[in-house]
């Protein structure tokens, strides 16, 4: 079921672990925050912080925007790293990198349980009545799964390149949920998003080709553009079979 219809967007922020503290030592001419409409503006970067980017040899804390849920999120309790189920597609290797910020400190979260769910290649999702009644996948499980963060922040799944459905831009939805039963609990909803070009090519390909030519990009989706879409793009590599994705990810936890 749609929790919320409305996009919430928040200002990205880049420090890692090794920032944050060298920072704290710094004067505080050198980061400069200020708020023009309600919204954060951060100052032109300092010779410290460019040098501070550069040494940094930890994984980045990168507060990204939160974004609708959507109509086909469905907790199937399946606790599976390859959510495949023998879908045919491009393979995609996908890869969280989750940590915590919590006051000045960024670590990573252990113990998070994040689940991802997408289309097929033909833009059909699993265990749904479509609302638009393209299809009704009541039963199956293909391309839904969760998994827990290990000490390092980390999970990772074998799922393949997402095809595309009428008024959506191409996407797959994750949700991070921090241990329900400590006295902070915590749940993040977002998308993650793909370059133009990538889609494209792969795209021409089957099965996806079967769908014929998408009919929304990037920048033509109201959730893409007015939700900080530019700030979940998925950066990829290509692999021996298809593509590899790491994601950066912090969760403001106070």
């Amino acid at each position: 079921m749609q929790r919320n219809f409305e996009a919430k967007t928040q200002v990205a922020r880049i420090l890692s672990r090794r920032e944050l503290l060298l920072l704290a030592g710094t004067t505080a001419a050198s980061f400069v925050v200020g708020y023009v409409r309600g919204r954060p503006v951060f100052a032109a970067p300092t010779s410290t912080e460019t040098q501070l980017r550069t040494a940094a040899a930890t994984p980045s804390c990168v507060m990204r925007p939160e974004q609708t849920e959507g109509s086909y999120f469905v907790d199937e309790n399946l606790k599976r790293s390859d959510i495949r189920s023998g879908k045919e597609g491009v393979p995609l290797r996908l890869v969280l990198h989750v940590s915590r910020m919590d006051g000045s400190s960024c670590a990573p979260l252990t113990g998070a349980t994040v689940h991802v769910w997408q289309c097929d290649a033909l833009g059909v999702y699993s265990d749904v009545q479509d609302i638009h009644r393209r299809f009704d996948t009541r039963g199956k499980t293909f391309l839904r799964g969760y998994q827990v963060t290990d000490a390092s922040g980390k999970i990772e799944f074998a799922t393949i390149y997402p095809g595309w459905y009428p008024g959506r831009t191409v996407h797959i939805h994750f949700k991070i949920l921090t241990d329900s039963a400590a006295q902070r609990s915590h749940e993040f909803t977002s998308q993650l998003y793909f370059d133009e070009s990538i889609t494209d090519r792969v795209h021409a390909q089957a099965p996806y080709a079967k769908n014929g030519r998408r009919t929304v990009r990037n920048k033509e989706d109201s959730i893409f553009e007015f939700g900080g879409g530019n700030k979940l793009m998925l950066p990829l590599t290509k692999t021996a079979t298809g593509y590899a994705g790491t994601f950066d990810i912090a969760l403001q936890l106070t």
